[in-house]
């Protein structure tokens, strides 16, 4: 197996090597990387590029390691009993399988997402620890040893908002996805929009790269950001002398709602808008 990227996923030579190394190693490849700059996407990706099946588990603040294994449904048990329900008595049909489980039963190896494990408890990573480096676990309620037919090929992502255990860190295989250069965006662009355009492109990168730039920016735009910004302006057939007259004096871009994601920062282009305007 060796994913070298797909027509809808521009991979840099790193982010391939790490893909790679990680499906060698037999370890989970942890992605970090800016919001926005494809580590979902990515998992789905080397599930197309290998034909493999992709399961996802995406973690909620609310998520506990256990729900990825297995649920006890106690509840619909309780209320079988009282319904005199036969099937009460076999405690198997009161097991609910979770994304690890469905992972290691899959006939075929399989592509396991675990998306923005940052978001739960300091504790989830650690809980998942045996579980990922052996590829089984037990299920106390039937007595019954889980164990993967085939090891599933093993995607985390992180946003970064928790630091994670190093315990868990030595378990995987990490790579931070940068930020795309001007020429990659290009590139990632063009995937997107093979129409667009150069002008237009080159215009529109350059307000882009120089909105990233301002200090003090509380969310920087993202590469899905941009892509959501070129579709509104192909849509509004926006000229490109707007963007290319555009001065410190017209600091806030046009459409700038697909760009900018909260009001501090809106606030911010204005200021530096009105402080131009002031000194000219």
């Amino acid at each position: 197996m060796n994913f070298t990227g797909t027509d809808e996923y521009v991979a840099t030579n790193e982010l391939q090597l790490a893909v790679n190394a990680a499906i060698a190693l037999q370890k989970p490849l942890l992605i970090k990387g800016e919001p926005g700059t494809g580590k979902t996407m990515l998992a789905e990706q080397i599930a197309k590029s290998l034909n493999l099946p992709l399961i996802q588990w995406h973690i909620k603040s609310t998520t506990k390691a256990q729900q990825g294994l297995y649920e006890y449904d106690a509840v619909s048990r309780l209320r079988d009993s009282q319904l005199g329900d036969d099937k009460v008595h076999d405690i198997g049909n009161y097991i609910v399988p979770g994304k690890l489980w469905e992972s290691f039963e899959s006939g075929d190896q399989s592509i396991l997402l675990i998306d923005e494990i940052d978001k739960a408890d300091i504790e989830f990573p650690n809980d998942l620890l045996l579980e990922l480096d052996k590829m089984e676990f037990f299920v106390y309620e039937t007595k019954e040893l889980i164990k993967a037919k085939t090891r599933p090929i093993v995607i985390i992502t992180s946003n970064n908002e928790k630091e994670l255990p190093d315990a868990f860190l030595r378990r995987c295989f990490f790579h931070y996805i940068e930020f795309p250069d001007s020429q990659t965006m290009e590139k990632i662009v063009d995937v997107h929009y093979p129409n667009l355009k150069k002008e237009l492109l080159s215009q529109a990168m350059d307000v882009f790269f120089d909105v990233r730039k301002i200090p003090g920016l509380k969310k920087k735009p993202s590469t899905s950001e941009l892509i959501d910004w070129l579709k509104l302006l192909m849509a509004d057939d926006i000229p490109e002398d707007v963007l290319k007259n555009r001065s410190a004096k017209n600091a806030i871009p046009p459409l700038y709602g697909a760009l900018l994601k909260n009001e501090q920062d809106v606030h911010l282009l204005e200021k530096l808008a009105f402080m131009h305007r002031a000194k000219s």
